[in-house]
């Protein structure tokens, strides 16, 4: 009567819908996923995703590697995506690459390096941005003000 139809076949899987990181949840480690996902809580680490939203009360530490992300909270990393939004109330800190498009309301909150790339991979894309050649040549041109004093007067 009950389970006697039981089949070996495995379910499909309906990866329709969007995944979901409540503001109560914290995740530390590498999160992949081949789908969406919205971040309303805390993400310590990489994450990997064809499509992202972190919610005004979400929060990620680490790189994002996705197709498309909208950013309304805190990001705390680099960023590689085709198309990025980043919302008025969104803070990010970190360098941000671009493939097509990137859109940024008013007022919010933009700490890094910007530059568009052909480079859709993390790995990548870091090879084609050097920011540590950049800061290296701001900190050397800093080094050769300082060493010779400036002469304010003379007789």
């Amino acid at each position: 009567m009950f389970g006697s139809k039981k089949t070996d076949t495995p379910r499909p899987i309906n990866d329709s819908g969007r995944s979901q990181i409540s503001e109560t949840f914290s995740l530390e480690g590498t999160l992949r996923t081949s789908g969406a996902i919205d971040i309303a809580g805390l993400v310590k680490g990489a994450v990997y995703t064809n499509d992202l939203i972190i919610k005004e009360t979400g929060s990620i530490i680490g790189p994002v590697e996705t197709d498309k992300i909208e950013i309304y909270g805190h990001l705390e990393g680099k960023i590689v995506a085709r198309s990025i939004v980043i919302g008025s109330s969104a803070v990010v800190k970190g360098d941000i690459l671009f493939s097509e498009s990137l859109k940024t309301e008013e007022g919010a909150d933009i700490n890094g390096y910007l530059k568009k790339t052909e480079s859709t991979s993390l790995e990548a894309a870091q090879d084609e941005f050097k920011l540590d050649t950049i800061e290296t040549k701001e900190k050397e041109k800093e080094k050769s003000k300082k060493g010779r004093p400036k002469i304010v007067a003379s007789n």
